[in-house]
């Protein structure tokens, strides 16, 4: 294994100069700097991460704490980690994956060792007990979530009030009168997922004053179940011209629904979805959706903690709270009711 002595002999350089190179702790020339990276990428070095911290305080590893729940679709989760550890890897940072049960009793052990530079926490309850943790630690943290408090974090989430509202416009923009919107698992707002409400309370409100019917359930995570849901949602509102989902499960279940009930999208029914673009990729889902934005979240997160640990965001900096405005990705699973069709023609 390649040690800092070989990379600084195949550079040319000293040491200490090898060493100040890699670890920007001294003003190195870019023709030096640029030796020292050609004899890393040669010899195929990596630094020794616990003499790197006991050198520097930075391990270079960032925490994520996220858990894969029964009633939630593990494949969306996936995609949320992904964007971290992309991004992470990008900027030169491994990331350490905790995905312990006792998210507190992690979160504290973490916080004190030295095998982590910061923290990205997923799966952000309204009141999450890991905040109170996460708040006193000494490493940086940042949520991908939005919880009740965000003081002395930085938080990054889709807006989801505003992606109820925008699914029911652009329902109410085509001429359509009563819909139904399926949820995650009533488990999940009982946990503290407050984006399922979120976006169901602000789309009960939009459709309450635009004068739709609005028919609200909760969806299972996981088949069969989801599809027996999705059957018993349509058997009860066959008058219903549109479906809304905030349901991985439910998008990825939905076609073949239709397919054994002999509806066509969006001639029979209009479909808007709630999931990431690499979720509808990985399923060749054909809905318009907004995208969760999962990898999008993630990359910020990322850049936004890495700076604070790099102190590229001045110490005592106000937290910041991103969320990101929805948008409609069309993939022509929207359309005017039939009735509406059938008097144009």
């Amino acid at each position: 294994m390649a040690t800092i002595g070989d990379v600084a002999r195949v550079a040319g350089v000293s040491r200490s100069t090898a060493s100040y190179a890699l670890s920007g702790k001294r003003a190195i020339t870019p023709a030096v700097r640029a030796k020292v990276e050609e004899a890393v990428r040669e010899l195929g070095y990596t630094p020794n991460a616990g003499a790197r911290a006991l050198a520097t305080s930075q391990t270079r590893v960032l925490g994520l704490l996220a858990r894969f729940l029964e009633d939630e679709f593990a494949p969306a989760m996936l995609q949320y980690i992904l964007g971290v550890t992309d991004e992470a890897r990008r900027l030169g940072y491994d990331t350490l994956l905790v995905s312990e049960e006792d998210g507190v009793r992690a979160l504290q052990r973490l916080a004190n060792s030295r095998m982590v530079d910061g923290f990205v926490l997923l799966n952000v309850a309204e009141r999450d007990d890991r905040l109170g943790v996460l708040r006193e630690a000494r490493q940086p943290g940042v949520l991908v979530g939005l919880p009740e408090r965000t003081s002395g974090v930085d938080v990054f989430d889709l807006d989801f009030v505003a992606t109820g509202r925008l699914m029911v416009d652009r329902m109410h923009e085509l001429g359509h009168h009563e819909l139904i919107l399926v949820s995650q698992p009533e488990h999940v707002v009982e946990r503290g997922g407050a984006y399922v409400w979120r976006l169901a309370n602000a789309a009960r409100e939009r459709a309450a004053q635009l004068g739709i019917g609005l028919h609200t359930y909760f969806g299972s995570s996981s088949q069969p179940s989801i599809g027996q849901d999705l059957n018993g949602f349509l058997d009860a509102h066959p008058t219903a011209t549109g479906l809304l989902l905030n349901n991985e499960a439910a998008a990825a279940a939905l076609p073949s629904v239709l397919a054994a009930r002999g509806l066509r999208i969006p001639e029979d029914i209009s479909v808007i979805g709630r999931y990431s673009d690499d979720f509808a990729r990985t399923f060749s889902l054909p809905f318009s959706s907004i995208d969760s934005a999962a990898d999008e979240l993630g990359r910020a997160a990322v850049q936004q903690l890495v700076a604070r640990i790099e102190g590229r965001i001045a110490a005592g900096a106000p937290n910041i709270v991103h969320l990101i405005s929805p948008e409609i990705h069309e993939r022509g699973s929207t359309a005017a009711p039939r009735e509406i069709l059938d008097q144009s023609g």
